[in-house]
């Protein structure tokens, strides 16, 4: 099972779980946990290969992930807790594993909360995914995920996500890396459904305006699907939790509490 942690509210009944992006850990939410605490119970998971989360027997000879199986990760560890629905909180890729599982299971999902969400993958976005197909056997995997990190945060305001998330990858093995690489290089036919298919769940798009390659597919998504907002942060790249904390969390919290006293 993947390693995970909660925390349990003394009052509140609500489920919050965030779901981190690749190369991340649960670590990345460390400006979060303190204010959704007052609030909410939390569940803080480390996806397969990531942070405390060791590839099990069955994955070590599998060279092949899917995001069907990601997902079954998650599910196990909800189950497991007695879960029955959660709020799901994601950044980057994390927010695709959301997708996914409230397009499995939508009686699961209250609602989705997509911080730099991915979407589409944009022309540019497709050559560097090639460009690492090439020379991921080839490359050490540390200076493939610094050059991918620096195209999609490269500001000087992206700095503090750039370390971080680097400093996380470090964590990997190669043989994981290429894993989830060959996973994400493989994502566009999904993604295309995704964009097609409202899902009508409640979601929140969170993007900052310097997220330059996904942001324009987010404003063409939120326009269009029901039950779907888009909140803009300026001055902001890919990973908005990390670089506006107070900002997210004031926006997320507020609209989940929203949420809650809506419903009957």
């Amino acid at each position: 099972m993947l390693n995970y942690t909660k925390y349990i509210h003394k009052d509140s009944p609500t489920w919050v779980t965030f779901v981190h992006g690749a190369g991340g850990s649960s670590s990345i939410w460390y400006k979060q946990v303190r204010e959704f605490r007052k609030f909410f119970n939390i569940l803080l998971l480390d996806l397969r290969g990531h942070g405390d989360s060791k590839p099990n027997l069955k994955n070590a000879f599998s060279d092949q992930y899917t995001f069907d199986s990601i997902t079954d990760d998650i599910l196990e560890v909800i189950d497991f807790e007695k879960i029955e629905k959660s709020h799901f909180i994601g950044i980057s890729l994390g927010t695709i594993l959301i997708r996914n599982i409230a397009e499995k299971h939508p009686h699961r999902v209250e609602s989705m909360i997509m911080g730099g969400a991915i979407m589409k993958l944009n022309l540019r976005s497709q050559i560097l995914m090639r460009l690492g197909v090439v020379f991921k056997s080839v490359v050490p995997y540390l200076w493939l995920y610094k050059f991918f990190a620096f195209v999609i945060m490269p500001n000087k305001n992206h700095r503090e996500s750039r370390l971080l998330f680097v400093r996380e990858a470090k964590k990997l093995y190669q043989k994981e890396f290429i894993r989830w690489f060959k996973l994400t290089s493989e994502i566009n036919p999904l993604l295309r459904f995704f964009r097609s298919a409202d899902i009508k769940i409640p979601t929140l798009y969170v993007m900052g305006e310097e997220d330059y390659l996904f942001l324009p597919t987010i404003k063409k998504i939120a326009a269009t699907h029901q039950n779907s907002d888009l909140f803009i942060v300026q001055d902001c790249g890919h990973v908005v939790n990390i670089e506006q904390p107070q900002l997210f969390n004031n926006m997320v919290i507020g609209y989940l509490v929203g949420m809650g006293k809506s419903t009957p």
